[in-house]
């Protein structure tokens, strides 16, 4: 992490939130107590912003800077809101497709479904606020500059985020191995929007059980699941076969 992309001090920190930066997380150190550091807490009241206690040390090695034990990361882009996205897509005429990641956190992961996202025409990519990757430098060249032309919503969980898409009337799919069908099974025509999980757990069950359509891809091997970068990929270019794209 670049000190670039970082802001140091509690007063500091604090003025970045007020001023609408995008602010991916921040570090505290864990016995911080002071008039400042509750102004802090009053300040990401409310905001999708995570506040981790962590030891000096961890601090310290990030920075060799006065950094008063606060530490803010700044996001490479700036985040859309999910519910801003979804209105716009339907009044620009498209067909929307848009990816949810549920608990997502290797960064070339989400690189790298970034970058098939791009190219597969993806309207919008969907993060959690919490135990989530997020857009940093290192994401971004992971995607090859994916992420600075595409629409990340940062929502504060997965759960509300599919709901309401639903609401708006999305089809939502999502992989997991434990499904009855495959992924080819399904229609992806209409707007959808696919769910895919983290590499450790996969979508949280709460969420499958929400989900219109839960698809598996086959394998063959002794894995028993694909990379998910690689499920996001044969997944979404199911839906563009579907689609039948006007450039193919």
């Amino acid at each position: 992490m670049k000190e670039s992309e970082m802001i140091f001090g509690v007063r500091a920190v604090i003025e970045a939130v007020k001023s609408g930066k995008d602010v991916d997380k921040i570090l505290m150190r864990r016995d911080l107590q002071s008039d400042l550091s509750h102004e802090l807490f009053a300040v990401i009241k409310g905001t999708n912003i995570p506040l981790q206690r962590v030891p000096q040390e961890k601090l310290d090695r990030l920075t060799r800077k006065n950094h008063q034990g606060v530490i803010a990361f700044i996001s490479a882009v700036t985040y859309q809101k999910l519910e801003d996205i979804v209105p716009f897509l339907y009044e620009e005429g498209k067909n929307p497709l848009i990816v949810l990641l549920d608990g997502v956190t290797d960064v070339r992961n989400f690189g790298a479904i970034a970058r098939t996202c791009e190219c597969a025409g993806v309207d919008a990519i969907v993060i959690p606020a919490h135990n989530s990757v997020s857009v940093n430098a290192d994401a971004v060249k992971t995607s090859a500059g994916a992420l600075l032309n595409l629409p990340v919503c940062k929502e504060a969980n997965i759960t509300e985020a599919i709901r309401f898409l639903k609401n708006c009337g999305y089809k939502v799919i999502a992989a997991t191995e434990k499904a009855e069908k495959e992924y080819t099974s399904v229609d992806y025509t209409d707007p959808v929007a696919i769910v895919l999980g983290g590499e450790d757990n996969g979508v949280a069950s709460d969420n499958l059980r929400i989900c219109d359509e839960i698809v598996k891809i086959p394998v063959a091997g002794n894995i028993e699941s694909l990379n998910v970068s690689a499920a996001a990929a044969i997944l979404l270019y199911e839906a563009v076969r579907q689609r039948k794209l006007p450039n193919q």
